[in-house]
């Protein structure tokens, strides 16, 4: 029974991957590769940064569709991502599926449901490589119909290797890519989320709410905090109260507006 490694396209799209000779050709014939390899409805190479707002290296999205997934993406709520946190401390290459590294309660989270949700996808596979002791890439990999077979997960697996690499010859053959005016603006929103209530809430108080606006429970909070479930409903009826709040659709709105006026 034939497969898609026995298609002639398939194994011409290795070649172009194989000839790229800079960044930006390997970023496209990678996207382009992944997508032979497997039917999606979105392909991204992105380039997450500690000192940075992310980097869009190639992806298959038409311009439509890019300004939803990826332009909305960077201006912001990249900081709530747990992709984005996970990439960035991780330090062998690898490769995941999305809902795998969600907190416990994140489709309960106004990220998810301001955000996630309106991407409207439904499955998604990540490879994630660290670059550098501040970088990471990921290829993101994303179904709006329906999840990835276990055939399809199947030939994701079998080209990891293949995909590392490229994401390696990606990294190394690029430009340094990244304005002042990138970093400034990363700055600007990771101290906005960092001190969002600074002028109202304490220390404790404030990872809190980091935590929740990332989708984590109560009891997932203690875990990460090491204090007790009861005390983490405590510290959350004291900053809601403090933030004039009722709710994490306020909270999150709250974040929201920081965001646009840092």
């Amino acid at each position: 029974m034939k497969t898609v490694f026995d298609s002639p396209a398939w194994h011409a799209q290795v070649a172009k991957l194989a000839g790229a000779a800079d960044s930006k050709a390997v970023a496209e014939h990678l996207v382009t590769f992944v997508c032979a390899t497997v039917s999606n409805n979105g392909t991204s190479l992105l380039a997450f940064h500690t000192d940075a707002a992310p980097e869009v290296l190639g992806h298959s999205l038409v311009p439509s569709r890019a300004r939803h997934y990826l332009d909305r993406y960077i201006a912001g709520p990249y900081l709530l991502d747990p992709l984005y946190q996970m990439a960035l401390r991780l330090t062998e290459p690898t490769m995941c599926r999305f809902r795998d590294t969600q907190p416990d309660r994140f489709h309960s989270s106004e990220y998810y449901r301001q955000y996630v949700e309106r991407t409207h996808l439904v499955d998604e596979m990540d490879f994630l490589l660290r670059t550098s002791p501040t970088s990471a890439l990921v290829l993101v990999c994303g179904r709006m119909e329906k999840r990835f077979t276990k055939l399809e997960l199947g030939r994701l697996q079998l080209i990891k290797p293949i995909v590392h690499s490229a994401m390696h010859r990606a990294w190394d053959s690029r430009d340094v890519i990244g304005s002042h005016d990138e970093q400034g603006m990363h700055q600007r929103l990771t101290e906005c989320f960092e001190n969002f209530g600074e002028d109202a809430l304490t220390q404790r108080e404030r990872e809190v709410t980091q935590l929740l606006l990332r989708g984590h429970s109560s009891k997932s909070i203690a875990r990460e905090l090491g204090i007790a479930p009861g005390t983490v409903m405590v510290h959350k009826r004291n900053l809601f109260a403090k933030l004039g709040i009722t709710s994490q659709y306020e909270l999150f709105s709250s974040f929201i507006d920081s965001l646009s006026t840092s």
